[in-house]
């Protein structure tokens, strides 16, 4: 198979892949009876998901055309469009009920999935911190540290979304989480060859 076809092939699966869970939360009945900041914010949160798992491909090479320079460039801009959606997810759900992100924030909500979205959103914000202090940094000390909070950010992005009973539809729900997962893991797997 030619290599344009190849990457053209790559690149179309990769986003079907991506933006099916989005257009199957689209179609949910729980957004009938929810107001247009409720619904905002939730996508947001599902578009973040969404950009998760384009990470580690980028930074593992697995992307056809974004290596090297081109690869970590993207990588940020992304990083960047995560957070911003991050934000506007947890901005929207405080203007439609303060007190329930209010005890989200003080690990004191009665929802369970709420402690690993709490946790996933400090993992960006300090991920965010890190880069902005990362030419101060050792490089083994900034690699060390952008992957602890990067494991906590997939992880806690992965449980906070399999247990909200919400929009996402459970099918496209799992197989996302799952590629999240596991473009994670192929990314610790070059890592770990590489440290060898």
């Amino acid at each position: 198979m030619p290599a344009r076809w190849r990457a053209g092939l790559i690149w179309a699966a990769l986003a079907v892949t991506l933006a099916l869970p989005v257009a199957a939360a689209a179609t949910s009945p729980y957004l009938a009876w929810r107001d247009p900041v409720y619904i905002a914010a939730g996508f947001a949160g599902i578009v973040a998901m969404a950009l998760l798992p384009v990470q580690p491909l980028l930074m593992a090479g697995l992307l056809p055309g974004l290596t090297g320079p081109r690869a970590r460039r993207a990588h940020a801009r992304i990083g960047a469009a995560l957070a911003l959606c991050i934000a506007l997810h947890v901005g929207g759900l405080w203007i439609t009920s303060p007190p329930d992100v209010i005890d989200a924030l003080l690990f004191v909500s009665p929802t369970p999935f709420s402690v690993w979205g709490v946790l996933a959103m400090w993992a960006v914000g300090a991920i965010l911190a890190l880069a902005a202090l990362r030419r101060r940094l050792r490089p083994a000390t900034w690699r060390r540290a952008h992957g602890v909070l990067a494991a906590i950010l997939v992880g806690g992005t992965i449980l906070h979304a399999l247990l909200v009973e919400g929009a996402m539809e459970e099918v496209t729900k799992t197989a996302l989480a799952v590629l999240i997962l596991g473009s994670a893991l192929v990314l610790l797997r070059d890592r770990v060859r590489h440290a060898r």
